[in-house]
């Protein structure tokens, strides 16, 4: 008879290497500078792509919560209308997604924004939840 752990040994042995891979998801931070009274985000376009989201529903986010007006130009930067400090672009885009990227069952980024009805889910295609998102936007 096999003890406990040899046991665990010859269990692990026969498990595929996908489940050993420990993916980590970052968000990526924003690449900028202050011109002026305006700050310039040259990355967001691909922040946004990064995290699968429609860049129109994530500047909307962003600028609303740091209450500023702005745009993105032609160029793919985003064009603030006052002087914010990258920190706090970044704790607004880790909030955008904890809020519509992160699955709130397992925490991973394979999810997708469906609307049903008058209602708004996160669908996570990875484990199968799915929650209502608040309507903030």
């Amino acid at each position: 008879m096999q003890d406990y752990t040899s046991m665990l040994k010859d269990v692990r042995k026969n498990l595929p290497e996908v489940v050993f891979i420990k993916e980590r998801f970052e968000i990526p931070k924003v690449i900028g500078h202050i011109q002026g009274n305006r700050t310039i985000i040259s990355n967001f376009l691909q922040i946004a792509s990064t995290l699968r989201r429609d860049v129109d529903h994530m500047l909307k986010f962003v600028l609303k919560e740091l209450a500023t007006p702005g745009e993105i130009k032609k160029s793919g930067s985003l064009i603030m209308g006052t002087k914010v400090p990258a920190s706090r672009i970044n704790d607004k885009i880790r909030q955008y997604a904890n809020e519509f990227v992160l699955c709130f069952e397992c925490g991973k980024p394979d999810t997708q924004i469906v609307k049903e009805d008058y209602l708004t889910y996160l669908k996570c295609t990875a484990c199968g939840a799915k929650n209502i998102v608040k309507a903030k936007i």
